[in-house]
């Protein structure tokens, strides 16, 4: 879709005082063999904080051995955004894409930390 390119490089530092790093403006979206669901009390962007209407979770994340963030907005969490839950947005500093040469359908190992 894009979409989160956008809103990443324009709440940049609603991002930045969230996840304590610049992401990069673009995620990278994985295909699961399984439905992922968000943990119980994950970190929050919510769309009143910057003058929005759309809330996006944060989940810590390691992925080919750099931290980054799961991000789900609630509609895509409650089955009704564009993605399935079968589909996670894996945001960092650095584009993974190019960092690691990866190409669709190459098979990436994600670390989820939650509390």
């Amino acid at each position: 879709m894009g979409n989160f390119s956008y809103w990443i490089e324009k709440l940049r530092d609603h991002y930045l005082a969230k996840t304590g790093m610049i992401l990069f403006p673009g995620t990278l979206n994985i295909q699961l063999e399984t439905p992922y669901r968000l943990p119980e009390r994950p970190v929050r962007l919510e769309g009143h904080e910057y003058g929005g209407t759309v809330s996006v979770n944060l989940v810590p994340c390691s992925i080919l051995g750099r931290p980054g963030f799961i991000l789900r907005t609630d509609a895509n969490e409650q089955g009704r955004g564009d993605h399935p839950r079968t589909i996670v947005e894996v945001a960092t500093d650095i584009k993974l894409r190019d960092v690691f040469h990866l190409q669709d359908g190459d098979v990436v190992e994600i670390e989820v930390f939650s509390e």
